[in-house]
């Protein structure tokens, strides 16, 4: 067995080490509450865990990975048919929250373990993870089909979260705050176990807020990690409030990711604080892959290098290696490393589809300049939405619209966004006769999906434009 996943709560003490609003919870007593409640999960393989942001969660994981049990993350914004698809594809054996969460039918046929952050004991905290077992199960956008879940072993977990301490100097010193969703890699990997893994504190704020994250940081954190929708509420939020632009000033480390930060959002940042906002590259499968590093030029637009330990390649269309660092010549990201996925759980056709010769295949293009440093251009596929901060399939919400009674026909694309990047539009022929509201179109995708999936447009046409094949033209909406 390697070194444990968490050191300080190998031999805990009373630093605080997690604080989600006026809640906190020491390195002793989340020792302690996880080993009273690792205890309770022997020989289980895998639980499902209510992924909100409280001490609750933060106990739940910490346990089940001591325990040496896989954790699946469950959005509580999650829709009926992805849930449902969730629950039967990774076949959880228990559900663990806190009190009173009354978990939806879905879920409740599961053994329950209501999770008690003041419960205390003798044991010491178990390390029953090996390094290439499952510590997570994260479900992905499901963007070509059914959310396909994500298995994250441990060794990926320890591995990227030292590389992204090497190049941000992230030490015990260091208290992060933010205000991510939980029940994903940016938010609870990196952003909950990452200070964990360092010894350090982090301070969840709970709903986001540009004032929240202020008064974090005037009370002393020196990290923030965001998606650019934060930074461009914080952003307008300083262009009048000289006390947010004044305590985002004073941060050591601001960190943008989950989809490309707009240039004017860089620019206003560092007029308003002085600060220039790093961005990092990351997937589901990888975990983080590329970022910039602390002390090097910040150019809007660029993930960075590789990080420590991790191989990046172009690949060209026809699977040939491109050595080209002009800054041109676009290529699908491709990477090889610890930090690699173990595989999609129950689909060893789209893993291997995934994979080759080592190398999981991103779908992103991107190219390289001479520093090696990254830009991202986009995915090899035309219907992948990235907004506030989400990656969406369109054909997801195609699917849920054509669900309506009343639609007949559906498309789904992007439109730029200043606060969201982009904002999801949607296309509708409806049934001869047959009347609906774009409202009751977006409650309806809202309920059956994710509300963040829900269109923020909704437009009524007479039919889709389609080429010869009967293949929907979606470029042509719109003009």
């Amino acid at each position: 067995m390697s070194e444990p996943l968490f050191p300080s709560l190998a031999n805990p003490d009373s630093r605080e080490a997690i604080r989600i609003g006026d809640d906190a919870i020491t390195y002793r007593d989340l020792a302690r509450a996880a080993a009273a409640t690792a205890h309770d999960l022997q020989g289980a393989e895998r639980v499902a865990v209510w992924a909100e942001p409280t001490l609750e969660l933060a106990v739940a994981t910490v346990a089940a990975l001591a325990a040496g049990v896989a954790v699946i993350p469950i959005n509580p914004g999650l829709g009926t048919r992805e849930l449902g698809h969730i629950v039967s594809d990774s076949a959880p054996e228990r559900l663990l929250a806190r009190a009173g969460v009354d978990p939806p039918k879905e879920l409740q046929h599961l053994p329950r373990t209501e999770v008690d952050p003041k419960a205390g004991g003798t044991d010491p905290l178990p390390d029953e993870l090996g390094d290439d077992d499952v510590a997570f199960i994260m479900y992905t956008s499901g963007t070509t089909g059914p959310p396909k879940g994500v298995q994250i072993p441990r060794r990926a977990i320890a591995t990227n979260l030292d590389a992204l301490a090497e190049i941000w100097e992230w030490t015990s010193e260091d208290r992060l705050t933010h205000a991510l969703p939980v029940f994903h890699v940016h938010g609870l990997v990196i952003g909950l176990l990452g200070p964990l893994r360092r010894g350090g504190r982090l301070e969840h704020v709970g709903r986001f807020s540009p004032k929240a994250l202020a008064d974090a940081l005037a009370r002393g954190a020196t990290m923030v990690f965001g998606v650019p929708t934060m930074y461009s509420r914080i952003a307008k939020e300083a262009e009048t409030d000289p006390e947010v632009a004044g305590a985002f000033a004073k941060a050591r480390l601001l960190v943008s990711g989950s989809a490309a930060l707009p240039t004017t959002v860089h620019d206003a940042m560092k007029r308003l604080t002085g600060q220039e906002i790093l961005e990092r590259y990351g997937l589901t499968e990888t975990l983080m892959n590329a970022g910039v590093r602390l002390g090097d030029p910040v150019i809007p637009g660029r993930v960075g290098p590789p990080l420590p330990g991790i191989d990046v390649k172009l690949v060209a269309d026809d699977g040939g290696t491109i050595d080209a660092t002009d800054d041109e010549t676009i290529g699908e990201v491709a990477v090889r490393g610890p930090n690699l996925f173990k595989g999609y759980l129950n689909r060893p056709d789209a893993t291997e589809e995934a994979m080759r010769d080592g190398w999981f295949m991103t779908g992103d293009m991107a190219t390289r300049n001479a520093q090696g440093s990254l830009k991202l251009v986009g995915r090899k596929s035309t219907d992948l939405i990235k907004s506030g901060g989400y990656r969406i399939g369109a054909g997801e919400i195609e699917g849920a619209l054509l669900e309506h009674p009343a639609v007949s026909e559906a498309a789904v694309t992007a439109r730029p966004d200043e606060d969201l990047g982009e904002r999801i539009v949607a296309w509708v022929v409806t049934e001869p006769d047959a009347t609906t509201t774009a409202d009751e179109l977006t409650d309806h995708v809202a309920s059956l999906l994710t509300k963040h999936k829900r269109p923020r447009e909704v437009h009524f046409i007479d039919e889709l434009p389609r080429n010869a094949m009967g293949k929907v033209m979606k470029r042509e909406l719109g003009k």
